[in-house]
C-alpha cells in the first residue's frame, strides 16, 4: 500500500526530578546535601532513509514518545538521560507543524535528520540549593516537560524524470520497457492508482530515476480524478516527460490532449510550469505512416520524440536524450 501523507503526535521525554538527600556516613554526624540531578528527557528525531518508500508505518501508530529522564539519587548520582527516539521516514518527506502551520524541514536526502521535539531538562538536586544561610536544603528542582507537537508528514517522491499524461497514454508500459519496474498495465484508463518508481540503467554505470503518477484529467488541479493527489510528487522531478497518445483510438485530438495536461500543470504550480519538458508521441505503431506525428509537430511547433513501447521503437534514443537532459539540469543545480 502506498501512503504519502500521515499525521502524528510526537512527545519528547520529560526531565527527571532532582533528588533531596543528605550524606549519612559513619563519623560524619552532620553530612551535607548530596542529592543528584535528574536526567534530561530523550528528544524525538526524524531521519530520512532511502530504504523506506512510504509512510505506511504511521497509519497504525499515531503517538510517538521518547523516554523520560530518570530521577536523581543520593550520593550525588545523576539520573540517567532518557533515550532519544529516532523515527525513520522516506527521503523526500516534508515535516509540517500543524498547530502553527509551519514547515519544519524538508528531508530530501538520505541520512538527513531533524529534531522535532526537544527533551525536557532534568531538575537540580538539593546540592544546588545549599548556601551559607541554608545548609540543609530540603528542596529539589522538578524536571521540565518535554516538547510535544502535532505533525503532518507529506511525502514527495524524489526522481529525476516525471511521467505525465492523460489516462491510458502509455506511461506504465513505457516505464516497464525502459526500467525494471513492473507497474500494472491494462487496456483501460486509470490502471495506475499509485506512483511507481523505476531506475533506468545505461552503459558506463549511468543511471537515473523515473516516476510515473496516475493519469491526469481536466480539473486535476482542483481535486478531480486520481492524479491530483500525486501532482506534488512531480514537483521534485528535474524533467517532465509528457506522453501524448498519437494513435488514440478513442477519437481524442493529440493537440488538445497536450494542452489539457499543460493547463493542469500550470494551474497546479508555477514550479511545474517552469520545468524542462520533453514531449513524447507514444504508440507510434498505430501511426505507421507518421501522418498524425507530422500534424502534431506542426501544430505544436516543438520537438517531439516518437516512440512505441510495444515494438521498442525509439526507446534507446529516448533514454539517451533523458540522460543528457538530466545531466544538464543536475549541472545547473550543482549536483
Amino acid at each position: 500500500m502506498f501512503i504519502d501523507q500521515a499525521e502524528i503526535y510526537v512527545k519528547a521525554g520529560d526531565g527527571g526530578n532532582g533528588c533531596v538527600s543528605f550524606r549519612r556516613e559513619k563519623y560524619i554526624p552532620k553530612g551535607g546535601p548530596d542529592g543528584g540531578d535528574g536526567g534530561d528527557g530523550g528528544s524525538v528525531y526524524l531521519v530520512a532513509s532511502d530504504q523506506v518508500d512510504t509512510l505506511m508505518d504511521f497509519m497504525g501508530k499515531l503517538h510517538w514518545k521518547a523516554e523520560r529522564g530518570h530521577d536523581g539519587m543520593g550520593r550525588c548520582k545523576y539520573g540517567k538521560q532518557g533515550e532519544d527516539l529516532c523515527i525513520t521516514v522516506p527521503a523526500g518527506t516534508i515535516v509540517i507543524d500543524t498547530d502553527h502551520d509551519l514547515q519544519i524541514k524538508d528531508l530530501n536526502a538520505d541520512g538527513m535528520k531533524v529534531c522535532v521535539s526537544k527533551g525536557g531538562v532534568g531538575g537540580k538536586g538539593n546540592t544546588h540549593f545549599a548556601s551559607s544561610t541554608q545548609q540543609t536544603p530540603r528542596v529539589a528542582g522538578e524536571g521540565k516537560p518535554g516538547q510535544s507537537r502535532n505533525l503532518r508528514l507529506e511525502l514527495k517522491l524524489i526522481a529525476d524524470v516525471g511521467l505525465v499524461g492523460l489516462p491510458n497514454a502509455g506511461k506504465s508500459t513505457l516505464l516497464s520497457r525502459i526500467s525494471a519496474a513492473r507497474p500494472k498495465i491494462a487496456s483501460y484508463p486509470f490502471t495506475t492508482l499509485v506512483p511507481n518508481l523505476g531506475i533506468i540503467e545505461l552503459s558506463n554505470y549511468r543511471r537515473f530515476v523515473v516516476s510515473d503518477i496516475p493519469g491526469l484529467i481536466e480539473g486535476s488541479h482542483k481535486g478531480q480524478g486520481l492524479g491530483h493527489d500525486f501532482l506534488r510528487h512531480i514537483e521534485r522531478t528535474r524533467i517532465i516527460l509528457h506522453l501524448v497518445d498519437i494513435g488514440a483510438t478513442d477519437g481524442c485530438d493529440p493537440i488538445d490532449s497536450y494542452h489539457k495536461i499543460r493547463q493542469e500543470l500550470n494551474q497546479y504550480s508555477s514550479t511545474l510550469a517552469n520545468k524542462k519538458e520533453i514531449i513524447i508521441a507514444s504508440k507510434m505503431d498505430l501511426d505507421p505512416d507518421r501522418e498524425m506525428l507530422e500534424i502534431f509537430q506542426q501544430e505544436l511547433g516543438k520537438e517531439v520524440l516518437p516512440i512505441s513501447s510495444v515494438i521498442g521503437e525509439g526507446l534507446d534514443v529516448l533514454k539517451e536524450v533523458l540522460w543528457t537532459s538530466v545531466q544538464a539540469v543536475r549541472k545547473e543545480e550543482g549536483v
